[in-house]
């Protein structure tokens, strides 16, 4: 008694299996990418250093006729720092107990020095009135500092006349 076991052909569609597909063409826009980034790079800091974007730097071969490496210093711009009085400020009702410190100097053309230090108070009554009305959240914003400093010195070049204070320097910055 054997039994012989017979399987029934398989339909021929079943029995192919198609091979994985190939990823074709990846390799040449990669390495045409990386080429490009390699030479966008370069590019971009030959423009900054010594192409078309780069800063004028005065050097003793470029300036005089001489025969040493040093660089040819520049003459020595002529200013005046007038200090202001240290400013603490009330942050307001909402944030008791909250205060900040202000300390800063003005840059001034030494010929403007008397006029600018007389208009002291009048600088700093416009520094508190601004700095009272600004709100916690901008104070503490790390970024803030350059845009209150630009509207500050603003402010102070109003009061004091065009062209006698160049910078306001702030020398504290403290909220507590």
């Amino acid at each position: 008694m054997t039994h012989e076991m017979r399987f029934a052909p398989m339909p021929e569609e079943e029995t192919k299996i198609d091979p994985p597909k190939k990823k074709r063409g990846l390799l040449v826009p990669l390495l045409i990418g990386v080429v490009l980034a390699v030479l966008g790079g370069g590019g971009g800091y030959w423009a900054v250093t010594m192409g078309p974007f780069a800063p004028e730097i005065a050097t003793a071969e470029q300036g005089a006729e001489s025969d040493t490496d040093t660089p040819v210093s520049l003459p020595p711009v002529a200013v005046a720092f007038v200090p202001l009085e240290t400013l603490v400020i009330s942050l307001g009702p909402e944030q008791a107990a909250r205060h900040l410190m202000f300390t800063a100097e003005l840059e001034v053309d030494p010929a403007h020095l008397a006029e600018v230090t007389q208009l002291g108070p009048r600088v700093l009554d416009v520094l508190n009135g601004y700095l009272r009305v600004i709100s916690m959240t901008e104070l503490s914003d790390p970024t803030s500092l350059a845009r209150l400093r630009a509207q500050m010195l603003r402010r102070i070049q109003i009061v004091t006349g065009p062209g006698k204070v160049q910078d306001l320097l702030v020398t504290q910055f403290v909220v507590n």
